[in-house]
């Protein structure tokens, strides 16, 4: 069993397949068809013998019967041949049983061979069944552990592959795939699941040891389609898809039939044996792309020749390392196109790119740079995210993550990074380190045996976290060990099952200790120990204890002990700076823990490598229009680089910017995406895991441009002329010149069908027009043209065609040549030519421009009419369109031959295209001024106007300055009017046009007359301004006054000058020019006006105060004047105002100042003096009023407390303030619009102090109360219910109290029920409280208030005294007492009285009398001293009553009158109606 061809997880497996499983049966089937056999054969021996046995029974019968003696003689001659047959039988019995004893013995020894065999044979069943029991008893205990720790989400090793195939061919797709449970594949058809018994015959699906496969069944047409392929478990789903495509034959081509390549093997693999020409048509080109964008590469190719089933190899690399594809890219290669597609990019993908298309012929190829800028931060100013992120040395629950730096030119270094960890299958990010760790690499601890992880790293600076890298490969936290420790063990026939080898070990428990223990990676914060397993190990599960100690301390500490480690590396971290250590590991077991292992060398904790040195020496050169070389020397400390950053600067800006975002490992870099023309400086630093270097030395600056080759070569040699002797001929400029001025042209030539050309010039000609002589009659020649410049002579032109040496006759001109093109824009153009050298019989009159699309057949003219000039601006073409052009020269003849077609020009204006603009220098020059950042050494600005070159002349002067040109207009008038352009040789076609039209002109002249007639500039005009005093002010300020300026005001053109009452000066360093006038008065209106001169400069500003304007400015001036006098004494710094308090208090408040002691403080209403609690204290600056506050000492405030305001308090407050330096007052009125504004701020407080309404019963009926902290009725105050506005009514009565407002329902009935809400508005908001009075609220309502009710009238009517009784009564003896009061009730009370609380008995002495059961009296005729004491009086009917006591006092005649109170109305006392006397 290969042990390498099987997943991973499978090696760790133990795998049994049907016929293992089924040993033990298989035994038992054989036992019994041995015993079956066995069985037959005894059965056929025992019917033999009972054949014998019946024949001798027989033949014993017939020899007992009775015989005649006639056959006496017969019979005994039958009975001696019976006797020699039974002798002969008995010894041919003899001799079977002899040879039937043999064949049993030699049977009996072969069965016992064969049952000593199969005893054997048994016995090794028997063993290889309990170890496979034992096997498979471990496994059941193991398997739940076992299967977590392997869960894990499906993963495709080998993904499908695109076929191509013939009609009726089979197609096999394949694919493998892991994952633990094992994953259920589904097929799709273009999105539609594939089902078998839909088509029988057609697919074919299998599954076997990972690998699935579908096979299609004689292909058609219709089964050209995307194949895809679903795997899915519980932890995730993956897929992956093909194409198909079915071709048919058409007969003019062949099926092609491998013969070393099998059909199902992708052919593009193999490289084939032929060759191949290989032509990139369009190649990509250097690509700047952001993170978490997408980009395709893709070149187009031309391959010879284009065969169906074999083509060339396309390979992908990235800094020379071949790409693979991933998730992240995706390679197509086919249809003449190759491409690499990315979905998602990162900073990891940046780098040099090169294909190549590989065949036996050789190896085309093509590289260009993708440049991928960091994403935006999630936070301001983070960095960007680290790349490069691998993972080494994985083991059982550890794993070292590796990364490389961001680039943080424009943000603050990196501190550290994070290092997140997630398992396959699931989201769950959990962060690994609690601090920033600051090296590029970490130790990652705590993983769980056979779960996959994926990784990723955030990188940390002071602004915040960066975004996180590109995730990790999938990592499995197993042991590599484990694979060594496989052993496969052989069962009956080709099957076999994989155990460890410590399985097979002998009967050691505890293991012996580790081996090889030392410290395979040092640094500042961590320590990595690494060991070799111990030997033997023992069957039980492995784990390993970890101490150190301290050099010299003699004891030892364990730095694992609350988690063991299962694997054979560890990370000690937390490590003393300085200290030197030692180590040892143990190895333990369930059944104890071994002997320590020898002790490591001391090892110290500290970095290893350290942060490399600057690289030296920065060198730039040029490269291109967009690019520059930049070379550097390696850092003189270069421990573990990874690579390098280079940054760039615009000269004199001091803003640098990354040009790579990936560290690169040369110290030779192209800097892409420069401005053509712009000088840069450029900067170096070194990085490693560590850290980056510090910047290296600046480069010289340099200027971005291409650099210095040979021109290329000239194009477009045309004929222009020929008189049968000699030919005139021209060309075109090389479209490159190389970087440096052309110097000239040399022209060679050779008649038809000669092989050798000959030199025409032996020195280089400047021009582009040259008449070739001695050349002979009738004969054709051929021309080539070489450029040459400083770098030397170009490769010379393609050869002409074919000239022949024929005078022309013709009356109409020649060709026109030189159609060159200029201000390409989105649908124009500007074309240029040259006039015909040979213009006919005529002058050339004109000229037509025809045109057409690119490989169109129709030639379209432009100008109906022919044109005069040598220019012409062809509009409304297509944007995008690629055109070509000619022209035809016109004189009196007619029109002549038309040019040679031009190159094509696609109509499209170029990106950063600029356009001449207008303006005016300081000087008040006119200029018309074009930038070109593209320009070389070569580069030359020439401008036209009206497409001719004007140069420098009496009207026009060109001042050009690098990559600036001007045009001045010297005497600029009507006359340079017109269209000027200006174009910029040895460029890509920078060219721009200007129309001076009359209205710019005027504008241009108008701004040049301003600066050559300059005006002061003013930053403000005159205004004025009030001081204090009342004093006004007048100013005006200048942009810049010189020390030599000069200025004057007039006031009605009156000048006026420094005086008393006008006091000027100017402050020249400010520009600020005033007058001050201390009085302003009537005799002040007017114009007033200030004028300045400053060299040849001037300036005025006038301000009118006249009418409303000027009595404005007097009545402002005169009343600052006031104030000024009045803040000479004490005066109010802040006049009187009110607010509302917290407890809904209105309060006046007003601030004082300048007071001192002897100030008197009066607070008035209505002009009569407001007592108050407390004097103010004045010195104090303090004020108050009836309530005591605490003094302000700061803010000098006066305050006038009024409570619960109301129309009382309507009135004039005053406050005045007082002493001999003066008086002030402050006034505020209390009324009308205040009155009502201060009503609504006390709303606003109540209604926010407002409690939730609350039910209160009555006789009356139901009272809704919401209680705050003041109530007035003039508050706007409404009632709903159920949203519907109440009215005070009889029935419902809307009221308040000083603390409440209430709502009574009289006499409430069902209709009452519902939501009632109380509402208060301050005049903004409303404030609402409200209560649903339905349900339980008001039936329990309405039951107090019946209650409420039946007691009021019970009080009511029941029996009372009205009046009348005095409490005590004092008499003299003798004379006659009547005691008479007023009774009620209803029904008539009934009235007993009682003495000392029993009754009297009625008498001439006491009598008792009722007058409309009204009046009541009590009558004591001849009082004697036993008549004193406490009388009663009870009144009452059935709804209850009162008992009154009056005490009588019996004095004799000459005592004293007693000491008693003066006597008070008698108090009632309430008697119930259920009370009886």
């Amino acid at each position: 069993m290969s042990l390498v061809a099987v997943p991973f997880y499978q090696k760790r497996h133990k795998h049994f397949d049907q016929s293992y499983r089924n040993t033990q049966t298989r035994y038992l089937l054989d036992e019994y068809a041995a015993k079956k056999r066995a069985s037959t054969r005894s059965s056929s021996q025992k019917s033999f013998t009972q054949e014998s046995s019946s024949e001798r029974a027989s033949s014993q019968t017939s020899l007992g019967r009775t015989t005649c003696r006639l056959c006496a003689k017969r019979l005994n001659a039958e009975s001696e041949e019976e006797h020699e047959r039974k002798r002969r039988y008995q010894s041919l019995e003899a001799s079977y049983g002899e040879a039937k004893r043999e064949r049993f013995l030699r049977e009996l020894a072969e069965l016992e061979e064969n049952v000593h065999l199969a005893r054997s044979h048994a016995q090794s069943k028997l063993d290889r069944y309990a170890i496979q029991q034992m096997v498979e008893d471990k496994l059941a205990w193991e398997r739940p552990t076992f299967e977590e720790r392997m869960s894990r989400a499906p993963e495709i090793l080998v993904r499908l592959r695109s076929h191509t195939v013939w009609e009726r061919m089979n197609v096999k797709l394949c694919f493998t795939v892991q994952g633990f449970p094992t994953p259920v594949v589904q097929w799709y058809k273009d999105g539609i699941l594939i089902c078998q018994a839909e088509e029988p015959g057609k697919y074919r699906i299998e599954s076997k040891y990972g690998v699935h496969t579908l096979e299609i069944n004689r292909a058609d047409f219709d089964d050209t389609a995307t194949y895809s392929a679903v795997a899915t478990n519980a932890h995730g789903q993956v897929s992956t898809n093909a194409a198909v495509v079915v071709r048919r034959f058409r007969g003019d081509e062949e099926p092609f039939h491998s013969v070393g390549l099998p059909i199902g093997l992708p052919l593009s693999s193999v490289i084939p044996y032929m060759h191949f020409d290989v032509q990139f048509l369009e190649k990509f080109g250097v690509t700047f792309r952001r993170e978490g964008e997408t980009v395709t590469l893709k070149c187009t190719l031309l391959v010879t020749p284009e065969l169906k089933r074999v083509q060339p190899r396309a390979e992908w690399y990235r800094d020379d390392v071949l790409v693979k594809e991933s998730k992240w890219t995706k390679m197509f290669f086919g249809e003449g196109q190759a491409s690499l597609s990315f979905s998602h990019l990162n900073k990891d993908d940046e780098g040099l790119y090169t294909l190549r298309i590989v065949s036996r012929g050789g190896i085309n190829e093509h590289s260009a740079f993708l440049f991928v800028r960091d994403a935006d931060p999630l936070v301001t100013g983070a960095p960007g995210a680290p790349m490069d992120l691998q993972c080494h040395d994985a083991n059982r629950d550890y794993v070292i993550v590796t990364w490389k730096p961001p680039n943080t030119t424009t943000e603050s270094p990196v501190i550290g990074y994070f290092i997140d960890r997630c398992e396959v299958g699931t989201d769950n990010w959990i962060q690994c380190n609690d601090a920033p760790v600051k090296i590029c690499k970490y130790p990652v601890t705590g993983l769980f045996e056979g779960r996959s992880y994926i990784f990723r790293v955030r990188a940390v600076n002071n602004a915040g976290v960066s975004r996180p890298s590109r995730v990790s490969e999938a990592v499995a936290a197993l042991d590599p060990i484990d694979l060594k420790r496989l052993q496969a063990v052989h069962l009956e026939g080709d099957k076999e099952i994989v155990v460890y080898q410590d399985e097979l070990e002998g009967d050691a428990q505890i293991p012996g200790p580790p081996t090889n223990v030392h410290a395979s990676e040092i640094s500042r914060t961590y320590v990595v120990l690494s060991w070799d397993p111990p030997v033997p190990r023992g069957k039980e599960p492995l784990m390993y204890f970890i101490e150190k100690s301290v050099v010299g301390s003699g004891s030892w500490q364990r730095v694992n002990a609350q988690t063991a480690v299962r694997s054979p590396r560890y990370a000690v971290f937390d490590l003393a700076e300085g200290k030197s250590y030692v180590f040892r590991v143990l190895s333990a077991n369930k059944h104890g823990l071994s002997e320590p292992s020898e002790i490591t060398s001391p090892v110290q904790a500290q970095d290893t490598i350290v942060i490399p040195s600057a690289p030296g020496r920065v060198l730039a050169s040029r490269n291109t229009k967009t690019s520059v070389v930049v070379q550097w020397e390696p850092p003189k400390q270069q421990d573990d680089l990874l690579g390098y950053y280079v940054d760039c600067c615009v000269a004199g800006s001091n803003v640098w910017e990354p040009c790579n975002h990936k560290p690169i490992g040369y110290n030779r870099f192209v800097v892409h995406g420069l401005t053509t023309g712009e000088q840069y400086i450029f900067r170096v630093k070194a990085v490693n895991a560590v850290g980056t270097s510090e910047n290296s030395q600046e480069s010289d600056v340099i200027k971005v441009q291409a650099a210095l080759t040979v021109p290329s070569y000239p194009y477009g040699i045309t004929l222009l002329n020929c008189d049968g002797h000699s030919m005139t001929l021209g060309w075109k400029v090389p479209k490159f010149s190389g970087g440096a001025p052309i110097l000239g042209y040399y022209i060679d030539k050779r008649e038809a069908h000669h092989k050798n050309w000959h030199e025409v010039n032996a020195a280089p000609i400047q021009e582009r027009i040259l008449t070739v002589y001695g050349l002979t009659e009738g004969s054709s020649y051929e021309f080539k043209i070489a450029a040459t410049n400083l770098a030397g002579i170009g490769q010379p032109s393609d050869p002409s065609e074919l000239f022949k040496c024929e005078a022309w006759t013709m009356p109409e001109p020649g060709p026109a040549y030189d159609l060159t093109f200029c201000e390409v824009r989105d649908t124009s153009l500007v074309m240029l030519w040259k006039a015909p050298v040979y213009s006919g019989s005529s002058p050339v009159s004109g000229y037509f421009v025809d045109y057409r699309e690119e490989d169109a057949g129709e030639w379209v003219t432009v100008n109906e009419a022919t044109t005069a000039n040598r220019y012409l601006k062809v509009s409304d073409l297509h944007q995008g369109k690629t055109y070509v052009f000619r022209v035809r020269a016109v004189n009196a003849s007619g029109v002549g031959k038309p040019s040679d077609t031009s190159e094509p020009v696609l109509v499209e204006a170029r990106p950063g295209t600029k356009e001449i603009s207008a303006g005016v220098d300081e000087e008040g020059n006119i200029y018309l001024s074009f930038d070109c950042q593209e320009m070389t050494d070569a580069s030359q600005f020439t401008w036209c106007k009206s497409y001719e070159d004007i140069g420098d002349n009496e009207r026009f002067k060109v001042e050009t300055v690098g990559d600036h040109s001007k045009l001045y207009f010297k005497h600029p008038d009507k006359e340079d009017l017109g269209t000027y352009s200006v174009s910029v040789s040895d460029t890509d076609g920078v060219s721009s046009s200007f129309v001076l039209d009359p209205q710019e002109l005027e504008r241009l002249m108008a701004l040049s007359n301003e600066i050559k007639n300059p005006t002061i500039p003013l930053k403000s005009e005159l205004a004025y301004e009030i001081f204090d005093k009342g004093q006004v002010r007048f100013w005006l300020q200048a942009e810049h006054l010189s020390p030599d300026a000069s200025y004057r005001f007039i006031i009605n053109d009156r000048e006026v000058s420094d005086s008393e009452t006008h006091k000027i000066k100017c402050d020249k360093a400010t520009g600020i020019i005033e007058m001050v006038m201390d009085r302003f008065t009537v005799e002040n209106e007017g114009t007033y006006t200030v004028q300045i001169h400053d060299g040849n400069a001037k300036n005025q500003s006038s301000l009118v105060l006249i009418g409303d304007a000027f009595r404005a400015v007097l009545d402002e001036a005169e009343f600052q004047r006031k104030e000024f006098l009045r803040k000479q004494g004490p005066h109010f710094a802040e006049y009187l105002h009110w607010d509302v308090t917290e407890d809904c208090d209105v309060r006046l408040v007003c601030k004082v100042a300048n007071t001192k002691k002897e100030t008197v403080f009066k607070w008035l209403k209505d002009d009569v003096l407001y007592e108050t609690e407390k004097l103010p204290d004045l010195e104090k600056g303090v004020c108050e009023l009836l309530i005591p506050k605490l003094p302000d000492l700061e803010k000098g405030v006066c305050e006038l407390l009024i409570p619960k305001l109301s129309k009382k308090d309507h009135g004039e407050y005053k406050a005045t303030l007082k002493d001999e330096r003066g008086q002030d007052v402050s006034v505020l009125e209390i009324a009308g619009k205040v009155y009502d504004d201060m009503i609504l701020a006390m709303s606003r407080v109540c209604g926010a102090s407002a409690s939730p309404l609350k039910i209160l019963c009555t006789p009356e009926g139901i009272r809704l109360q919401c209680f705050m902290k003041y109530f007035t009725e003039e508050m706007k105050v409404n009632w709903y219910h159920k949203d519907a506005k109440v009215a005070s009514s009889e029935h419902m009565r809307i009221g308040g109290s000083e603390d409440m407002a209430w709502l009574q329902i009289c006499e409430p009935t069902e209709k009452d029920k519902g939501k009632y809400t109380f509402e208060i508005f301050d005049g903004k908001d409303n404030h609402q409280r409200s209560l649903d009075l339905s349900g339980q609220a008001f039936d329990e309502a309405f039951a107090e208030f019946q209650q409420l009710k039946a007691a009021a009238f019970a009080e009511k009517n029941r029996g009372k005294v009205v009046g009348g009784l005095p409490d005590v009564v004092t008499i003299m003896e003798g004379k006659t007492l009547n005691l008479t009061c007023t009774v009620f009730g209803n029904p008539d009370p009934e009235v007993v009285w009682f003495k000392n609380d029993k009754d009297i008995e009625l008498s001439e002495h006491f009598s008792v009398k009722v007058e409309q059961a009204k009046y009541v009296s009590l009558t004591i005729k001849g009082v004697t001293s036993e008549d004193s004491g406490k009388y009663s009086m009870n009144v009452k009917n059935k709804y209850g009553g009162e008992k009154i006591d009056v005490t009588i006092s019996v004095y004799k005649h000459g005592e004293k009158i007693p000491d008693v109170s003066p006597p008070q109305q008698a108090k009632p006392k309430l008697i119930p109606a259920s009370a009886s006397q």
